[in-house]
């Protein structure tokens, strides 16, 4: 059975015949359903097919845990470029785990480390959520952060409709200020 270009069926013949047809139109005869009662082929440009298909595939995004480790008397500076690649990090979709390794007596002090941490979360509040509070694991302090929703083609909405919703509950006021009809005292 072969099928030509348009989706139009050409009826059951020879696969020369069916080749033929395919070259004199500058095209592809390709088996579609080999196991079926008489084999499908279509006449179509394989090359192009080829291509949308890998266009058409999703690619999907791994998302990666990013580990950071810190120590408790970790400089200032180096939190700020710790801080840095976390943002990197969260803005290109992964988690980002800070990890707080204490020795010895820093143990002693495990909720200055569960504050420092806290704090550094807190800075990165506007492009990641924090998945809960510090947690002590082992010899260490450790917080998760997961990237924020970011609004996809479907989900984005235009100026225009959210300026149409804001209208919408706040009634037909324009924004001018009534007030005065008060001033008036009839």
């Amino acid at each position: 059975m072969v099928i030509d270009e348009n989706g139009q069926t050409l009826g059951v013949m020879n696969p020369l015949e069916g080749r033929r047809i395919a070259e004199e139109r500058g095209l592809d005869l390709v088996e579609v359903a080999p196991n079926a009662r008489p084999p499908v082929c279509r006449i179509m440009d394989y090359g192009r097919f080829c291509y949308e298909q890998k266009k058409n595939q999703k690619k999907q995004h791994q998302v990666q845990t990013k580990i950071l480790k810190l120590r408790p008397k970790t400089d200032q500076h180096d939190l700020q470029t710790k801080l840095r690649h976390a943002r990197r990090f969260l803005e290109a979709g992964h988690r980002v785990r800070f990890v707080v390794r204490m020795r010895g007596r820093e143990r002693a002090v495990t909720d200055r480390w569960i504050a420092q941490l806290v704090e550094l979360t807190d800075q990165l509040r506007d492009i990641g959520l924090s998945t809960g509070a510090p947690i002590l694991e082992g010899g260490g302090v450790t917080s998760t952060l997961e990237p924020r929703k970011i609004p996809t083609k479907g989900e984005a909405r235009s100026v225009e409709d959210l300026e149409k919703e804001i209208a919408a509950e706040g009634g037909a006021d324009d924004g001018a200020d009534d007030d005065d009809d008060d001033e008036g005292g009839a």
